[in-house]
């Protein structure tokens, strides 16, 4: 219309000086407390790689590597090692299958409007989260000095089946009794808190069309709650890996007895423990990835996005300039902030 000034070519004006201005140089925010931090961090960094790979130590009048890291690759993939290895791969894997099943029943009986069932899982998780895992280990490895058998019958009468505690409860299943019992424990908090994250307003839907309680859980309210349960169970199962350590109490050979079984002949311990926290450190790091990937599917459609790896946030440091944006997951876009 005549007379009318259009504001975005008023403000274009304005900002940029007129028409024929030269543009206005945007200059980037510095940030020197960024390259002072990682100046230092970079030091560090080569104090712990020089002391690591070229330090030395006098041993018996000989100049001798400090970590003795030939002693390490020789030892690394031994058979005792893989052993044990595989040991501890067994008694994570049993015992997060027990603690996970277990802790959901736990969960959803603590929810339940049966004050007794509710009272009997609070009971649960009270004792096996009040006492050390090391005692609980302990006591199932003892267990057959209070129950040399276990009987199984009429509660308060006749027993039919009658079995050898020392035959059933080897050192193997006590340390799966003890590491899964206590696991369950933990579990049910986290499912509860899972559960109880969902807003109430949809199970009350799903139960006003016709579904039923165990309906609306298996699918309504839990795959909602497995994007906050998720994080801490990967949490808990790193915690597994590591806790299984303590099976070695009970004489299961797992990956720390197993090079405690050789630094006893050789007298070699640091180095021993240098393959055992190496295999643990690899272990560790496999489960961390697919614990993100998990994340990364039941966080679709939620508003807050999944933390980036440290892969993909040194992918995106060193993004080459021509590459389209669009190719780049949103994710990415959202984070890149971290590697500016």
């Amino acid at each position: 219309m005549p007379g009318s000034v259009d504001p975005l070519s008023s403000t274009h004006g304005a900002g940029s000086g007129g028409a024929g201005s030269p543009p206005i140089a945007a200059i980037p925010v510095r940030h020197p407390g960024r390259w002072v931090m990682g100046v230092v961090v970079a030091v560090l960094l080569a104090m712990l790689v020089n002391t690591l790979a070229f330090s030395h130590t006098v041993r018996s009048g000989q100049v001798q590597p400090r970590f003795q890291w030939g002693i390490v690759g020789q030892y690394f993939t031994s058979a005792p090692v893989l052993r044990g290895l595989v040991v501890t791969l067994e008694l994570t894997v049993i015992s997060m299958a027990i603690g996970i099943a277990l802790g959901v029943l736990l969960a959803i009986l603590r929810l339940s409007p049966n004050p007794l069932l509710a009272g009997a899982s609070w009971l649960y998780i009270w004792f096996f989260r009040g006492t050390p895992v090391l005692v609980q280990l302990l006591f199932w490895y003892a267990l057959s000095y209070v129950y040399p058998q276990l009987t199984l019958g009429v509660p308060f009468g006749p027993a039919f089946v009658h079995l050898d505690a020392n035959t059933l409860i080897t050192p193997f299943v006590a340390a799966i009794m003890g590491l899964a019992l206590n696991e369950a424990a933990y579990m049910a908090e986290i499912v509860r808190a899972g559960i109880q994250s969902v807003d109430i307003g949809q199970s009350e839907a799903a139960q006003s069309v016709g579904m039923s309680r165990l309906m609306t859980l298996r699918h309504i309210v839990l795959p909602q709650a497995m994007r906050l349960i998720i994080p801490p169970t990967g949490n808990e199962t790193i915690s597994m890996l590591k806790t299984s350590s303590l099976a070695s109490v009970t004489a299961v050979t797992e990956l720390l007895l197993s090079v405690q079984n050789i630094y006893s002949r050789t007298y070699q311990t640091v180095p021993l423990l240098m393959v055992a926290s190496l295999w643990y450190l690899i272990v560790t790091s496999v489960l961390t990835v697919g614990q993100h990937y998990l994340e990364v599917r039941y966080s679709r459609g939620s508003a807050q996005q999944t933390p980036l790896t440290l892969f993909q946030r040194f992918r995106l440091s060193f993004l080459p300039s021509h590459v389209n944006p669009s190719t780049i997951p949103s994710a990415m876009i959202e984070g890149r902030s971290f590697g500016e």
